[in-house]
C-alpha cells in the first residue's frame, strides 16, 4: 500500500465530524505535507472531507448518489461563502429543508423543524428560537448574532452561519448548487457499473501461457488483465497475444503493455466511445496509483448507455434544452426538425451559440441515422462548414441528409435555414454500435 492510500484508509477510519489537516496527518502517518496535502485534496474529491474558509478541514459521510441533492451544512457554509459563528461540530451534518424566515416569528416557527435550515436575517430572537427547535441557522446580510445564541449552537452542534448575501442570492446560489448536482447524479459513471476486482479474473506478471489456457477453459473470456506483485496494472493480454506462444512463456513478454484504463470519474459514455475507438471489449479501471480495482465489459456499458436514455432527467442541460425543442416536421420519405432560440441558447451577443449549433447537428443526424438503423451511436467527427448568426425567437428549419449508412458507420450532411435562407452546414460521421 503506498503513502497516499495508507492516508485515504486513515481518513476513512475517522469519524464522522473529525478535523484533520496536513500538519497533523504528517505527524501521524510521518509522511511529508506534500504528501498529506495531495491525499485530503483527493479525500475531498472523493467527498470524503469538505473544507471551509477559516475552519480547516473536517471528516464527513460521504453521500449515495440517491441523496446528491441533500447537502451539509459544510457544503453550504461553501456555497455561500459564510463565517461559521457556532456549532462547528454540527457541520458534517445533513440538512433535510430550508425554510426562509419572512414573517412574524410566532407563525414562522410553525415551519421550522429539527434538521432544518433556517435562513433568516438580523432578527437575534428567531436565531435563538430556530436553535432551540433543533433547526440550523443561516444569517443573511453579513449581521452577527447573539453570545447566547453562538452557545446553544455549540451545544446542539448546530452550525449558525453569516453570509453578506441577501435572502433572494443566497436562496439563488443554493438551488443552483443543487440543482447542479442533480444534473451530476444522472451522469453515469464507470463506478457504477465496473466489475470488482474481487470478481474479477486477471494473470500476475510471473504466470505463464499455460495459466492464461487453463483460466480461458475455466471462465471461456479471452482477455485478462495483468498485476503485479503490488496489484499494480501492468498489461492486457488477449488470445490474440499468447497465439503460437510457448505454455511456459511468462504472460509478462506475450501481454500488451501500458493498455488503455479508465477510473472511477471516467463517464460511461467516455468509455464507450474509447472503446468504440479503439475496438476494445474490455477496460481495466485503476486509482490513482495505478492499482488495479476491476473492469468494465463492452456490453456493461452499452446497457448503462441504453439506462441513461430511459432515466427520468431532473436537472436540464443545455443539450436537454435544445434537444427537447427540436420538433420533428417530417413530410413522407423528407426529414426535417425545427426548433425556436431561446435566449439560453444564446451567446452574450444574442445570437445562436456555436455549442447550440454542434448540438442540433448531433441530434438531428441521431435521430435521422435511427430510422436506417437501431441502437447507440458514437460521434467520431463533424465539420461545421459555415454558420450565420441566428437572434434569439427565431425559428429555424434542420435539414438532416444521409449520405451514406453503413453496418458500422454513418454519414449525414445537415443544413440549417431561417427564412428560406441557408444559415448553417455540417457534415457529421458516427460509428453505429448494435445493441
Amino acid at each position: 500500500m503506498t503513502k497516499h492510500e495508507q492516508i485515504l484508509q486513515f481518513i476513512r477510519s475517522l469519524e464522522v465530524g473529525n478535523k484533520i489537516s496536513v500538519r497533523h496527518i504528517a505527524k501521524e502517518l510521518h509522511v511529508s505535507e506534500g504528501t498529506a496535502y495531495r491525499a485530503i485534496k483527493d479525500a475531498e474529491n472523493q467527498g470524503l472531507v469538505s473544507t471551509i474558509e477559516r475552519v480547516g478541514t473536517i471528516r464527513i459521510e460521504k453521500k449515495q448518489k440517491e441523496n446528491i441533492e441533500k447537502l451539509t451544512y459544510a457544503e453550504v457554509v461553501n456555497i455561500v461563502e459564510g463565517t461559521v459563528l457556532g456549532g462547528r461540530d454540527g457541520l458534517h451534518k445533513t440538512l433535510n429543508k430550508f425554510v426562509i424566515g419572512a414573517m412574524k416569528s410566532e407563525a414562522m416557527m410553525r415551519y421550522v423543524e429539527a434538521g432544518n435550515l433556517l435562513i433568516v436575517g438580523n432578527r437575534e430572537r428567531v436565531h435563538q428560537m430556530a436553535l432551540e427547535e433543533d433547526s440550523a441557522v443561516l444569517i443573511t446580510g453579513g449581521f452577527d448574532t447573539t453570545e447566547e445564541a453562538k452557545r446553544i449552537a455549540d451545544e446542539r452542534s448546530l452550525p449558525i452561519i453569516s453570509t453578506s448575501y441577501d435572502t433572494f442570492t443566497v436562496a439563488t446560489m443554493i438551488n443552483r448548487a443543487i440543482y447542479d448536482q442533480l444534473i451530476k447524479k444522472e451522469i453515469i459513471s464507470v463506478e457504477d457499473i465496473l466489475i470488482s476486482i474481487e470478481e474479477t479474473d486477471h494473470l500476475t506478471t510471473v504466470n505463464t501461457v499455460e495459466k492464461y489456457q487453463s483460466l480461458n477453459k475455466l471462465t471461456g473470456h479471452s482477455r485478462y488483465p495483468v498485476i503485479d506483485g503490488d496489484g499494480k496494472l501492468q498489461g492486457m493480454v488477449t488470445a490474440k497475444d499468447i497465439m503460437g506462444a510457448n505454455p511456459f512463456t511468462e504472460i509478462e513478454k506475450v501481454m500488451t503493455k501500458q493498455p488503455i484504463t479508465v477510473t472511477r470519474q471516467t463517464s460511461v459514455a467516455s468509455a464507450a466511445h474509447m472503446m468504440v475507438w479503439e475496438g476494445i471489449e474490455m477496460l481495466p479501471v485503476i486509482n490513482s496509483s495505478k492499482h488495479l480495482i476491476g473492469v468494465i465489459s463492452r456490453q456493461d456499458v452499452l446497457k448503462a448507455l441504453q439506462m441513461i436514455q430511459r432515466q427520468p432527467h431532473i436537472g436540464e442541460t443545455i443539450e436537454d434544452l435544445v434537444t427537447r425543442h427540436l420538433e420533428d416536421m417530417s413530410e413522407g420519405k423528407k426529414t426535417k426538425y425545427q426548433l425556436e432560440v431561446t435566449p439560453q441558447m444564446t451567446n452574450h451577443l444574442g445570437t445562436i451559440s456555436y455549442g447550440v449549433i454542434t448540438t442540433i447537428v448531433t441530434e438531428s443526424a441521431s435521430r435521422v441515422l435511427r430510422k436506417y438503423k437501431k441502437g447507440d451511436l458514437v460521434v467520431e467527427n463533424m465539420t461545421v462548414f459555415f454558420m450565420k448568426p441566428v437572434q434569439i425567437d427565431a425559428m429555424i428549419h434542420i435539414h438532416p441528409h444521409v449520405l451514406e449508412v453503413g453496418r458500422k458507420f454513418g454519414k449525414v450532411d445537415v443544413e440549417l435555414f431561417y427564412e428560406d435562407q441557408i444559415v448553417g452546414k455540417a457534415m457529421l460521421m458516427a460509428q453505429l454500435i448494435d445493441r
